[in-house]
């Protein structure tokens, strides 16, 4: 599937700035990711509970985690439920909680977990679990080795979710920017999926980039090495979408045309293929703080999170 495209008309030096979202805010962005390390460090601070924890061998196969209040791993729920059928007056408290995971961008070359905390104290208020995922960056691995990585690690939470207090059943899975690519290739259908169904009931994804080739021919490609076999077999808008979960889609006001148009493209193509998809454009948010929004209900974007997992 293939969607509408006028990026070929750009000449390499068009590219190149329709695909530097800095340039819509005078070049530096450096403010931006300053804030997210500075959330990021007083969420770990404030909700003493997180841990980090490891979803596969390398270094880089990390994640944070976080959980609301009351929220209970498998032994405690089993003894709950063991207390409650010798007491019928005593309900368990706490259902397992739906959980957040969100993929941080940079395209595929900067960031970490660190930085990626920013939106846990709002999930865990609103009695969501909340994730933060690191992944390999480039140069030392490809972009479609960090797709590997990031399914790797939903099928970790997927797998031990009920030992770590989440349900398995409700995960979200959201991303910014790159990370907003890697989101969605993760909640694309995979041939041979466990008979417990999808890793994934529904996506958030912000600002993202599903079709890789335009990146070819300009700086964002030199540490990617993508070529334009390599960025088509990993770019979600050129890829079978049916089955797809339901999904935000959203972008900034203050964003370049292209990054908009990738963002409505890619929410068409999802409508065409029967994905329930809920798409909008953030007025007075850029590229870079649109995401800070992501868990915050007093938000446009937080509201519409909000909707999402309560609709799963």
């Amino acid at each position: 599937m293939s969607i509408t495209s006028d990026w070929r008309e750009l000449d390499a030096a068009s590219r190149e700035r329709a695909y530097s979202p800095s340039s819509c805010i005078g070049g530096n962005y450096q403010p931006f990711i300053a804030a997210y390390a500075e959330r990021s460090a007083a969420a770990r601070a404030r909700l003493r509970s997180w841990q980090e924890l490891s979803y596969g061998s390398a270094p880089s196969q990390r994640l944070d985690l976080f959980l609301p209040a009351g929220a209970a791993p498998r032994a405690a729920q089993g003894a709950a439920t063991l207390a409650t059928q010798s007491n019928p007056s005593c309900a368990v408290p706490h259902p397992l909680p739906a959980l957040l995971v969100f993929i941080h961008g940079g395209y595929w070359q900067e960031l970490s977990k660190r930085e990626s905390s920013f939106a846990a104290s709002d999930a865990v208020e609103h009695g969501l679990a909340f994730a933060a995922l690191d992944y390999t960056l480039a140069p030392q691995a490809s972009v479609a080795e960090m797709v590997q990585e990031c399914r790797q690690a939903l099928r970790w939470l997927h797998q031990n979710a009920a030992r770590l207090g989440f349900d398995a059943q409700r995960i979200v899975v959201a991303g910014s920017s790159a990370g907003a690519h890697l989101a969605a290739m993760c909640a694309l259908p995979q041939p041979g999926a466990p008979e417990s169904g999808p890793l994934v009931q529904a996506t958030v994804l912000v600002s993202g980039i599903y079709e890789l080739e335009p990146l070819l021919g300009t700086s964002i490609n030199t540490a990617l090495g993508l070529t334009t076999e390599s960025s088509r077999a990993i770019s979600p808008a050129l890829l079978p979408l049916a089955g797809f979960p339901p999904s935000v889609v959203c972008w900034g006001e203050i964003e370049t045309d292209e990054f908009k148009r990738q963002s409505r493209d890619f929410a068409a193509a999802l409508q065409r293929s029967g994905t329930p998809c809920d798409v909008f454009q953030v007025p007075q948010r850029n590229h870079f703080d649109i995401i800070l929004d992501l868990a915050d209900p007093a938000t446009l974007l937080g509201r519409a999170v909000a909707g999402l997992v309560s609709s799963i």
